[in-house]
Protein backbone atom coordinates (compact mmCIF):
# COMPACT_ATOMS: atom_id res chain seq x y z
CA UNK A 1 0.00 0.00 0.00
CA UNK A 2 1.37 3.40 -1.33
CA UNK A 3 0.16 5.79 1.75
CA UNK A 4 0.94 9.30 0.90
CA UNK A 5 -0.41 10.34 4.31
CA UNK A 6 1.10 7.60 6.62
CA UNK A 7 -0.88 6.32 9.30
CA UNK A 8 2.49 4.34 10.77
CA UNK A 9 4.34 7.81 11.10
CA UNK A 10 2.95 10.28 13.84
CA UNK A 11 0.93 13.22 12.71
CA UNK A 12 3.90 15.58 13.25
CA UNK A 13 5.69 13.32 10.46
CA UNK A 14 3.26 13.58 8.10
CA UNK A 15 3.08 17.41 8.88
CA UNK A 16 6.55 17.88 8.95
CA UNK A 17 8.42 15.11 6.08
CA UNK A 18 4.93 14.85 3.86
CA UNK A 19 3.95 14.04 1.53
CA UNK A 20 5.16 10.05 0.96
CA UNK A 21 4.59 7.91 -1.92
CA UNK A 22 3.31 8.77 -5.04
CA UNK A 23 2.28 12.14 -3.90
CA UNK A 24 6.30 13.00 -3.35
CA UNK A 25 6.94 12.08 -7.01
CA UNK A 26 5.79 15.05 -8.60
CA UNK A 27 3.79 13.07 -11.31
CA UNK A 28 1.73 15.25 -13.85
CA UNK A 29 -1.72 16.30 -13.16
CA UNK A 30 -3.61 14.21 -15.95
CA UNK A 31 -4.91 15.21 -19.12
CA UNK A 32 -8.16 17.07 -18.97
CA UNK A 33 -11.20 18.61 -21.25
CA UNK A 34 -9.90 22.22 -22.51
CA UNK A 35 -12.01 23.76 -19.86
CA UNK A 36 -13.64 22.90 -17.00
CA UNK A 37 -16.87 20.93 -17.74
CA UNK A 38 -19.01 21.77 -13.88
CA UNK A 39 -19.55 24.43 -11.63
CA UNK A 40 -19.21 24.20 -7.74
CA UNK A 41 -19.93 26.65 -5.36
CA UNK A 42 -19.42 29.44 -7.74
CA UNK A 43 -16.07 27.71 -9.29
CA UNK A 44 -15.61 25.89 -12.59
CA UNK A 45 -13.72 22.17 -11.89
CA UNK A 46 -13.02 19.37 -13.66
CA UNK A 47 -14.66 17.34 -11.38
CA UNK A 48 -16.42 18.55 -8.40
CA UNK A 49 -14.34 15.54 -6.41
CA UNK A 50 -11.33 15.50 -4.18
CA UNK A 51 -10.46 14.72 -0.70
CA UNK A 52 -11.76 15.83 2.98
CA UNK A 53 -10.65 17.56 5.49
CA UNK A 54 -7.92 15.34 7.10
CA UNK A 55 -4.76 14.08 5.24
CA UNK A 56 -3.94 17.35 3.64
CA UNK A 57 -2.35 19.20 6.41
CA UNK A 58 -0.26 21.58 4.74
CA UNK A 59 0.50 23.11 1.10
CA UNK A 60 2.62 20.30 -0.03
CA UNK A 61 0.13 17.74 0.17
CA UNK A 62 -2.42 19.91 -1.43
CA UNK A 63 -0.67 20.95 -3.62
CA UNK A 64 0.30 17.54 -4.54
CA UNK A 65 -3.50 16.61 -4.48
CA UNK A 66 -4.43 18.88 -7.07
CA UNK A 67 -1.52 17.71 -9.24
CA UNK A 68 -3.35 13.88 -8.62
CA UNK A 69 -6.29 15.09 -10.22
CA UNK A 70 -8.26 15.67 -6.85
CA UNK A 71 -10.13 18.83 -7.89
CA UNK A 72 -12.10 20.05 -4.81
CA UNK A 73 -9.79 19.60 -1.96
CA UNK A 74 -9.88 20.21 1.88
CA UNK A 75 -6.91 21.84 3.83
CA UNK A 76 -7.04 19.88 7.32
CA UNK A 77 -9.31 21.69 10.03
CA UNK A 78 -7.22 24.10 11.43
CA UNK A 79 -8.07 26.82 14.74
CA UNK A 80 -6.95 29.65 16.50
CA UNK A 81 -4.66 28.50 18.14
CA UNK A 82 -2.21 25.83 18.74
CA UNK A 83 -3.23 22.17 19.87
CA UNK A 84 -1.59 18.97 20.08
CA UNK A 85 -2.49 16.01 18.16
CA UNK A 86 -3.13 12.74 20.13
CA UNK A 87 -0.83 10.42 21.30
CA UNK A 88 0.64 7.90 18.61
CA UNK A 89 -0.87 5.60 17.56
CA UNK A 90 -3.82 7.30 15.68
CA UNK A 91 -5.04 5.39 12.15
CA UNK A 92 -5.72 1.73 12.88
CA UNK A 93 -7.14 -1.10 10.68
CA UNK A 94 -10.62 -1.52 12.04
CA UNK A 95 -12.38 -5.15 11.46
CA UNK A 96 -16.02 -4.94 10.27
CA UNK A 97 -18.02 -6.99 9.07
CA UNK A 98 -20.18 -5.14 6.05
CA UNK A 99 -21.59 -1.89 7.38
CA UNK A 100 -21.19 -0.41 10.64
CA UNK A 101 -24.39 0.50 12.52
CA UNK A 102 -25.34 3.65 13.24
CA UNK A 103 -25.83 2.39 16.64
CA UNK A 104 -24.15 3.56 19.97
CA UNK A 105 -21.64 1.58 21.58
CA UNK A 106 -20.55 -0.74 19.00
CA UNK A 107 -17.59 -2.48 19.76
CA UNK A 108 -14.81 -3.44 17.12
CA UNK A 109 -11.37 -5.14 16.58
CA UNK A 110 -8.41 -2.66 15.46
CA UNK A 111 -5.08 -3.59 14.88
CA UNK A 112 -2.16 -2.64 12.78
CA UNK A 113 -2.24 -4.32 9.47
CA UNK A 114 -2.81 -1.74 7.44
CA UNK A 115 -2.41 -3.13 4.35
CA UNK A 116 -5.96 -4.80 3.86
CA UNK A 117 -7.67 -2.04 5.46
CA UNK A 118 -10.63 -0.51 3.98
CA UNK A 119 -11.92 0.94 7.09
CA UNK A 120 -9.59 2.77 9.42
CA UNK A 121 -10.56 4.74 12.52
CA UNK A 122 -9.24 8.63 12.86
CA UNK A 123 -8.30 9.10 16.16
CA UNK A 124 -6.10 12.52 15.75
CA UNK A 125 -7.57 15.27 17.77
CA UNK A 126 -8.29 18.33 15.94
CA UNK A 127 -4.52 19.32 15.83
CA UNK A 128 -3.80 23.08 14.52
CA UNK A 129 -0.55 24.71 13.86
CA UNK A 130 -0.62 28.46 15.32
CA UNK A 131 -2.52 30.73 12.99
CA UNK A 132 0.94 32.24 12.26
CA UNK A 133 1.90 29.16 10.44
CA UNK A 134 -0.61 27.68 8.90
CA UNK A 135 -2.36 30.84 7.30
CA UNK A 136 0.69 31.65 4.82
CA UNK A 137 0.88 27.89 4.49
CA UNK A 138 -3.14 27.69 3.75
CA UNK A 139 -2.38 30.74 0.99
CA UNK A 140 -0.05 28.80 -0.52
CA UNK A 141 -2.25 26.05 -0.97
CA UNK A 142 -4.93 28.27 -2.17
CA UNK A 143 -2.38 29.27 -4.89
CA UNK A 144 -1.80 25.61 -5.94
CA UNK A 145 -5.02 25.17 -7.33
CA UNK A 146 -5.36 25.26 -11.32
CA UNK A 147 -7.52 25.91 -13.31
CA UNK A 148 -10.87 23.93 -12.87
CA UNK A 149 -10.03 23.24 -8.88
CA UNK A 150 -10.55 24.84 -5.66
CA UNK A 151 -9.41 24.80 -2.29
CA UNK A 152 -11.46 24.51 0.48
CA UNK A 153 -10.19 25.80 4.27
CA UNK A 154 -11.76 23.82 6.83
CA UNK A 155 -11.59 25.35 10.43
CA UNK A 156 -13.46 24.80 13.73
CA UNK A 157 -13.82 26.81 17.07
CA UNK A 158 -12.34 25.40 20.12
CA UNK A 159 -14.21 25.53 23.20
CA UNK A 160 -13.03 27.47 26.29
CA UNK A 161 -15.89 28.86 27.93
CA UNK A 162 -19.84 29.13 27.01
CA UNK A 163 -21.79 28.75 24.05
CA UNK A 164 -20.62 32.08 23.28
CA UNK A 165 -17.40 32.00 23.45
CA UNK A 166 -17.31 28.94 21.34
CA UNK A 167 -19.37 30.93 18.55
CA UNK A 168 -16.99 34.06 18.66
CA UNK A 169 -14.03 31.63 18.25
CA UNK A 170 -15.48 29.86 15.14
CA UNK A 171 -16.08 33.20 13.40
CA UNK A 172 -12.76 34.26 15.12
CA UNK A 173 -11.17 30.93 13.23
CA UNK A 174 -13.45 31.25 9.63
CA UNK A 175 -12.24 35.16 9.47
CA UNK A 176 -8.64 33.98 9.59
CA UNK A 177 -9.18 31.35 6.93
CA UNK A 178 -11.26 33.77 4.61
CA UNK A 179 -7.99 36.18 4.77
CA UNK A 180 -5.98 33.45 2.70
CA UNK A 181 -8.13 33.59 -0.18
CA UNK A 182 -9.04 30.03 -0.47
CA UNK A 183 -12.48 29.33 -2.87
CA UNK A 184 -14.73 28.18 0.38
CA UNK A 185 -14.47 27.82 3.88
CA UNK A 186 -15.88 24.41 5.50
CA UNK A 187 -16.88 24.45 9.44
CA UNK A 188 -16.19 20.86 11.45
CA UNK A 189 -18.98 20.81 13.14
CA UNK A 190 -18.69 16.80 14.08
CA UNK A 191 -15.16 16.18 14.74
CA UNK A 192 -14.85 12.25 15.95
CA UNK A 193 -12.51 13.12 18.46
CA UNK A 194 -14.55 16.00 20.09
CA UNK A 195 -17.31 13.42 21.96
CA UNK A 196 -19.95 11.31 19.81
CA UNK A 197 -23.42 12.07 21.06
CA UNK A 198 -22.52 15.35 22.06
CA UNK A 199 -21.28 16.71 18.48
CA UNK A 200 -22.52 20.06 17.61
CA UNK A 201 -23.97 19.21 14.27
CA UNK A 202 -27.17 18.24 17.07
CA UNK A 203 -27.58 21.01 19.01
CA UNK A 204 -29.46 22.84 16.28
CA UNK A 205 -29.50 26.14 18.01
CA UNK A 206 -26.22 26.57 18.83
CA UNK A 207 -25.54 25.41 15.08
CA UNK A 208 -27.58 28.22 14.11
CA UNK A 209 -25.47 30.98 16.01
CA UNK A 210 -22.23 29.57 14.97
CA UNK A 211 -22.96 29.86 11.12
CA UNK A 212 -24.52 33.49 11.39
CA UNK A 213 -21.64 34.82 13.14
CA UNK A 214 -19.49 33.13 11.28
CA UNK A 215 -21.45 34.66 7.58
CA UNK A 216 -21.38 37.88 9.12
CA UNK A 217 -17.16 37.99 9.28
CA UNK A 218 -16.64 36.32 6.31
CA UNK A 219 -18.67 38.05 3.67
CA UNK A 220 -19.57 36.10 0.70
CA UNK A 221 -17.09 33.57 0.87
CA UNK A 222 -19.11 30.06 0.10
CA UNK A 223 -19.44 28.43 3.28
CA UNK A 224 -20.03 24.64 4.03
CA UNK A 225 -20.47 22.74 6.96
CA UNK A 226 -20.01 19.63 7.96
CA UNK A 227 -21.92 17.18 9.75
CA UNK A 228 -22.21 13.64 11.32
CA UNK A 229 -24.58 10.71 10.43
CA UNK A 230 -28.39 11.78 11.86
CA UNK A 231 -30.37 9.08 13.11
CA UNK A 232 -33.48 11.41 13.60
CA UNK A 233 -34.64 12.03 10.48
CA UNK A 234 -37.01 15.27 11.87
CA UNK A 235 -33.54 16.67 14.01
CA UNK A 236 -32.10 16.28 10.17
CA UNK A 237 -34.53 18.33 8.68
CA UNK A 238 -34.83 21.22 11.35
CA UNK A 239 -31.32 21.57 10.90
CA UNK A 240 -31.81 22.28 7.67
CA UNK A 241 -34.23 24.44 7.96
CA UNK A 242 -32.59 26.90 10.56
CA UNK A 243 -28.93 27.23 8.23
CA UNK A 244 -30.26 26.74 4.97
CA UNK A 245 -30.52 30.18 4.43
CA UNK A 246 -27.41 31.33 5.89
CA UNK A 247 -24.73 28.26 4.26
CA UNK A 248 -24.23 27.23 0.50
CA UNK A 249 -23.22 23.67 1.28
CA UNK A 250 -23.42 20.21 4.08
CA UNK A 251 -21.13 18.16 3.62
CA UNK A 252 -21.95 14.54 5.61
CA UNK A 253 -20.27 12.33 7.16
CA UNK A 254 -17.63 12.88 8.85
CA UNK A 255 -17.10 9.10 10.49
CA UNK A 256 -19.06 6.55 12.39
CA UNK A 257 -18.27 6.49 16.11
CA UNK A 258 -17.25 2.76 17.41
CA UNK A 259 -15.32 1.28 20.29
CA UNK A 260 -12.07 0.24 19.24
CA UNK A 261 -10.39 -2.96 20.76
CA UNK A 262 -7.39 -5.22 20.69
CA UNK A 263 -7.92 -8.88 19.90
CA UNK A 264 -7.51 -9.57 24.13
CA UNK A 265 -10.44 -6.72 24.44
CA UNK A 266 -8.26 -3.93 25.65
CA UNK A 267 -8.92 -0.24 24.23
CA UNK A 268 -6.86 -0.30 20.90
CA UNK A 269 -5.74 3.35 21.38
CA UNK A 270 -3.45 4.50 24.20
CA UNK A 271 -4.54 7.51 26.79
CA UNK A 272 -7.62 8.57 28.24
CA UNK A 273 -10.79 9.16 26.10
CA UNK A 274 -10.05 7.68 23.16
CA UNK A 275 -11.70 4.01 23.52
CA UNK A 276 -14.24 5.34 21.59
CA UNK A 277 -13.01 6.69 17.31
CA UNK A 278 -14.73 7.42 14.32
CA UNK A 279 -14.84 5.18 11.94
CA UNK A 280 -13.63 5.80 8.22
CA UNK A 281 -13.90 3.97 4.61
CA UNK A 282 -15.95 0.96 3.44
CA UNK A 283 -17.85 0.40 6.79
CA UNK A 284 -19.53 3.64 6.36
CA UNK A 285 -20.19 4.28 2.54
CA UNK A 286 -23.63 3.43 3.49
CA UNK A 287 -24.00 5.73 6.10
CA UNK A 288 -23.15 8.84 3.48
CA UNK A 289 -25.06 7.48 0.81
CA UNK A 290 -28.43 7.78 2.77
CA UNK A 291 -27.31 10.74 4.28
CA UNK A 292 -26.57 12.35 0.74
CA UNK A 293 -30.13 11.20 -0.33
CA UNK A 294 -31.93 12.80 2.93
CA UNK A 295 -30.35 16.18 2.62
CA UNK A 296 -31.57 16.48 -1.51
CA UNK A 297 -34.78 15.54 -0.57
CA UNK A 298 -35.16 18.06 2.41
CA UNK A 299 -33.44 20.75 -0.17
CA UNK A 300 -36.21 20.05 -2.29
CA UNK A 301 -38.75 19.91 -0.13
CA UNK A 302 -37.44 23.47 1.63
CA UNK A 303 -36.98 25.09 -2.06
CA UNK A 304 -33.67 26.43 -0.74
CA UNK A 305 -31.08 26.39 -2.90
CA UNK A 306 -27.60 24.69 -1.30
CA UNK A 307 -24.73 22.27 -2.62
CA UNK A 308 -24.61 18.59 -1.29
CA UNK A 309 -21.26 17.15 -0.50
CA UNK A 310 -21.59 13.32 -0.02
CA UNK A 311 -18.40 12.04 1.84
CA UNK A 312 -17.64 8.54 3.27
CA UNK A 313 -16.50 5.08 1.61
CA UNK A 314 -15.47 6.49 -1.46
CA UNK A 315 -13.07 4.27 -2.63
CA UNK A 316 -13.24 3.85 -6.19
CA UNK A 317 -14.16 6.03 -9.29
CA UNK A 318 -18.09 4.14 -9.02
CA UNK A 319 -18.60 5.24 -5.65
CA UNK A 320 -18.23 8.63 -6.84
CA UNK A 321 -20.78 8.17 -9.53
CA UNK A 322 -23.40 6.36 -7.20
CA UNK A 323 -23.04 9.68 -5.17
CA UNK A 324 -23.42 11.59 -7.78
CA UNK A 325 -26.95 9.62 -8.71
CA UNK A 326 -27.74 9.60 -5.47
CA UNK A 327 -28.23 13.73 -5.49
CA UNK A 328 -24.42 14.98 -4.41
CA UNK A 329 -22.93 18.30 -5.95
CA UNK A 330 -19.96 16.84 -5.18
CA UNK A 331 -18.29 14.09 -3.66
CA UNK A 332 -14.89 14.28 -1.54
CA UNK A 333 -12.73 10.60 0.07
CA UNK A 334 -10.07 10.33 2.40
CA UNK A 335 -9.12 6.64 3.02
CA UNK A 336 -10.12 6.37 -0.56
CA UNK A 337 -7.14 8.82 -1.62
CA UNK A 338 -4.74 7.73 1.42
CA UNK A 339 -5.10 3.89 -0.25
CA UNK A 340 -5.01 5.13 -4.03
CA UNK A 341 -3.01 8.51 -4.87
CA UNK A 342 -4.62 7.34 -8.50
CA UNK A 343 -7.90 7.63 -7.20
CA UNK A 344 -8.80 11.68 -8.31
CA UNK A 345 -7.26 11.16 -11.81
CA UNK A 346 -9.85 7.89 -12.25
CA UNK A 347 -12.73 9.98 -11.10
CA UNK A 348 -11.13 12.51 -14.21
CA UNK A 349 -11.55 9.87 -16.34
CA UNK A 350 -15.26 9.25 -15.97
CA UNK A 351 -16.85 10.62 -19.50
CA UNK A 352 -19.62 12.59 -17.41
CA UNK A 353 -20.15 13.05 -14.05
CA UNK A 354 -23.98 11.63 -13.66
CA UNK A 355 -27.50 13.60 -13.49
CA UNK A 356 -28.76 14.75 -9.77
CA UNK A 357 -31.30 12.72 -8.63
CA UNK A 358 -32.75 13.45 -5.16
Amino acid sequence: MDWWFDPARSYASNVEDGPFGAFAEGRATPETPATPGEMFLGHPVHRPFGIAAGPLPTSRHCAAAFRHGFDVSAYKTVRSRAMPAHVFPNTLAVRVDGDLAAEPGTTLVADHDLASATSISNSYGVPSRDPDEWQPDMAAAAVAAGDGQLLVGSCQGTRDGGDDHLVADYARAAGLVAETGVGAIELNLSCPNEGTGALLCFDTPLVAKVVRAVRERIGDVPLAVKIAYFRDDDALAALVRAIAPVVDAIAAVNTLPARLVDAEGRPALPGPGRDTAGVCGAAIRWAGLDMTRRLARHRERTRTEWAVIGVGGVLVAGDYEDYRAAGADAVMTATGAMRDAGLGRAVRATSTSPPRSP
